[in-house]
């Protein structure tokens, strides 16, 4: 996952809270979705690029196991750090969609 595709999503995800704490007039309604698609099609989409991060560090690992010329070792190291990265941030999000889960359904109408 790139630099600018997580900054998107993080101000995307910033807008959506800031829009979620005021509470909107009677009638008014909050809007939910992100460019053209819903939340959940970019939250998939994002732990597909996870998934695919994952897959491709491990492949690369495998080549360079297997002795293959064209895969250096600061390659492996790098996609596997990239890999791991990216997982560690979809463990946050999903914490913080929990997090913001629970608060919501705490909250007293």
């Amino acid at each position: 996952m790139s630099a600018t595709a997580i900054q998107e999503t993080l101000a995307q995800m910033q807008s959506l809270a800031s829009q979620a704490s005021m509470s909107p007039e009677k009638g008014q309604q909050v809007a939910t979705t992100v460019g053209e698609k819903g939340f959940a099609d970019e939250l998939q989409a994002s732990i597909e690029r996870i998934n695919e991060l994952k897959q491709s560090a491990k492949s690369q690992e495998r080549a360079f196991q297997a002795g293959d010329p064209d895969v250096a070792l600061n390659d492996v190291m790098i996609d596997k750090q990239k890999a791991s990265v990216a997982f560690e941030m979809g463990v946050q999000v999903r914490n913080r969609l929990v997090t913001a889960y629970k608060d919501v359904m705490n909250m007293q109408v």
